[in-house]
């Protein structure tokens, strides 16, 4: 039979590339008798750039940009042209991303989400037709203030000290920011994301994460003050987009996105972004409809299957494209936490852990393509038997 293999990376172990190729081998030993396809997933955050460089081909730009402490860390652009069009896609993470700052110096009160800005600027430097911005998890939690202050919105020594420190913002710290979003008018701007939580509320970025990005409950509460003072005085200087079909005027900080990175979707949704799903953008540009029509069964992947991987997530995504092509679709993960019945409510015909048990993770992290190499061979055989030999 033929097997897509769409895995999302391996949270700390493994690219999506590499899990790919290692569940692959596996396959193939215990089913050396099926035709096995690879591709790799993403949803926006560590790893979209090269995920979408294996798909769509294009040029690397190579940057010197600012980390979430404002060090200087290597990040790229790539650079796609297609016919008379040309798309700038960007990687937060390569700027943002929590993997930059070492878990024990995390502080998303003073951290300054600036090296995104930097990367836009780069991208705008390209005189792109779109710009896709892929947007996951970040070590920063400023609103996007740092991502405006790099592109121009204004006073830098203002917005580049991290989320708490815009509640002492003013409004003449904000002077460049109609110019700022004037820079994108030309340009389709794209946020691709899973998340969907808006800017502010009790489901809002500081409710939510400020606490597991290592704030304090004082401390989220003060960035929630902070962030509410932002939005007002965003408001005043930038008239508010108005909804296509009733007129009235929408309110971007409660806008599904809005909260994604820290608050980094609320600066795009102001420049003019269009939120999409990550992982469904991503299974677009590798084709994955057309790869699982052809096929006898998907199988995906990331590092740890829970709850929130029923929605939004990259096999909740595989699952849907499987479903419609009539075929079924499995996970494989390092972790399983969520029951039977709840992953065949996403679509799943199975869920399977890497690690059984927990005394089963200190030997998958020491040999992470090993195991996966193992457990993949193991569904194989569950799934795709030897044929019976003719007598």
């Amino acid at each position: 039979m033929r097997v897509v293999l769409a895995p999302s990376r391996f949270a700390g172990t493994l690219t999506a590339r590499e899990a790919a190729e290692a569940m692959a081998r596996g396959w193939s030993r215990a089913a050396p008798h099926d035709e096995v396809v690879t591709a790799p997933m993403s949803d926006g955050g560590v790893g979209f750039l090269d995920v979408v460089a294996d798909a769509v081909g294009g040029e690397v730009l190579a940057a010197t940009v600012a980390d979430p402490r404002g060090r200087p860390v290597p990040a790229g652009v790539l650079v796609v042209d297609d016919e008379r069009r040309r798309t700038a896609y960007v990687e937060v993470a390569q700027a943002c991303g929590p993997e930059l700052v070492p878990e024990s110096d995390r502080d998303p009160v003073h951290f300054t989400s600036t090296g995104a800005g930097q990367l836009l600027e780069l991208a705008l430097s390209t005189q792109p037709t779109s710009i896709v911005v892929g947007l996951g998890p970040t070590a920063t939690h400023d609103a996007g203030a740092g991502l405006l202050a790099a592109l121009g919105a204004g006073r830098t020594a203002a917005l580049t000290q991290g989320g708490l420190a815009l509640a002492d913002v003013h409004a003449d710290d904000l002077g460049g920011m109609t110019a700022v979003r004037d820079r994108f008018r030309d340009v389709r701007l794209v946020l691709a994301t899973r998340a969907t939580l808006p800017l502010l509320g009790f489901q809002g970025a500081s409710a939510v994460e400020a606490e597991p990005r290592g704030a304090t409950p004082q401390q989220a509460q003060a960035l929630e003050a902070a962030f509410g003072r932002w939005t007002h005085l965003v408001g005043e200087q930038l008239p508010q987009p108005r909804d296509l079909v009733s007129g009235a005027a929408r309110r971007l900080d409660r806008e599904a996105g809005a909260g994604a990175g820290g608050g980094l979707g609320y600066a795009l949704l102001l420049l003019g972004a269009r939120r999409v799903d990550g992982s469904d953008l991503v299974a677009d540009l590798i084709g994955l409809s057309a790869l699982v029509r052809e096929a006898d069964l998907a199988v995906t992947g990331e590092g740890c299957f829970d709850w929130r991987s029923l929605r939004d997530s990259v096999p909740a995504v595989v699952s849907a494209r499987a479903g419609a092509a009539g075929i079924p679709a499995v996970v494989l993960a390092g972790q399983v936490t969520v029951g039977r019945r709840e992953a065949m409510t996403a679509g799943l015909s199975g869920a399977y852990a890497v690690c059984d048990r927990p005394t089963d993770l200190p030997g998958a992290l020491a040999d992470p393509v090993g195991t996966l190499e193992a457990r993949a061979a193991r569904i194989a055989s569950t799934w795709s038997p030897a044929p019976e030999s003719s007598s």
